[in-house]
């Protein structure tokens, strides 16, 4: 019994390195100077150019600008996503009407369709609403998520219809019964939610490099992307980029954390 709690305490710790070393070395090179980022052996201990490569990013790429773009997109990619989801899928789970089901398919079947493979018609969708290069154009592609919708319905398809009827019959209309019932009782699977779909909006590049033009509306993943030079790159810049854009993600999950894992296990469990 000793040996294997020594066996598990090994391998536990080895999966701990294995999960925090990138991390601990991104945040290390992040504050070295270009020549040693990739310098071996590799240094481990805070460098002294943090602040050089704060003022380098500052002036490359307008990082404080960017980094306001990003969470404007991404929170509200996340508070209208969050929205149609729960309106969507408490339709979907808890009213009648002709064709639910044949909505509820086609609406899964768009899970297996690549994202880059709908690029070109909702650039032209955009292009033709007179969106291209706004902020609108990155937000409004993001606002429906099948996953979420999903996700929604499944988890308000095991509430009790009594619970509901119970609050019609005292006079509560339905947004009321929603905002009084439906989300305090699903807030985990909310919260969750609302992780995947930030994080999704945080990170996402491929589209707002097609739909952004102007430098000053540019998110940190666009923008990063800009500081890989011709002929040199400063990757001591770029990982301090990478490392500043972990900071918020992690930190949200840190506070939504009891949530998020309330809500994985209800999702797992609900029928």
């Amino acid at each position: 019994m000793k040996l294997r709690g020594t066996l598990l305490t090994v391998l536990l710790a080895g999966a701990f390195g294995l999960c925090v070393g990138p991390f601990y070395w991104l945040a290390m090179a992040a504050t070295q100077d270009n020549k040693d980022v990739f310098s071996w052996p590799p240094k481990l201990l805070p460098g002294g150019h943090l602040m050089e490569n704060l003022q380098g990013l500052q002036e490359s790429i307008g990082l404080t600008r960017v980094l306001l773009n990003t969470l404007l997109v991404a929170g509200l990619q996340t508070v209208g996503a969050v929205v149609v989801s729960v309106l969507a899928g408490y339709a979907f789970a808890k009213f009648d009407f002709r064709g639910r089901n044949l909505f509820f398919v086609l609406l899964l079947s768009t899970l297996v369709i690549p994202d880059t493979v709908m690029l070109i018609p909702i650039f032209q969708m955009m292009m033709d609403l007179g969106l291209i290069d706004s902020y609108e154009s990155v937000i409004l592609p993001g606002l429906v998520t099948p996953f979420g919708i999903f996700l929604m319905r499944q988890a308000l398809r095991s509430m009790p219809d009594e619970l509901l009827d119970a609050a019609r019959v005292d006079g509560a209309g339905e947004l009321r019964v929603l905002w009084r019932i439906v989300i305090p009782v699903n807030r985990p699977i909310i919260a969750a939610l609302a992780l995947f779909v930030f994080l999704g909006g945080w990170n996402q590049f491929v589209w707002p490099l097609i739909a952004l033009r102007s430098p000053e509306m540019y998110t940190l993943p666009v923008a990063t992307a800009t500081l890989q030079g011709l002929a040199t790159t400063n990757y001591a810049q770029v990982l301090l980029a990478g490392a500043i854009a972990a900071i918020p993600v992690m930190a949200l999950f840190l506070v939504l954390q009891r949530q998020f894992i309330s809500g994985l296990l209800a999702g797992a469990t609900k029928e």
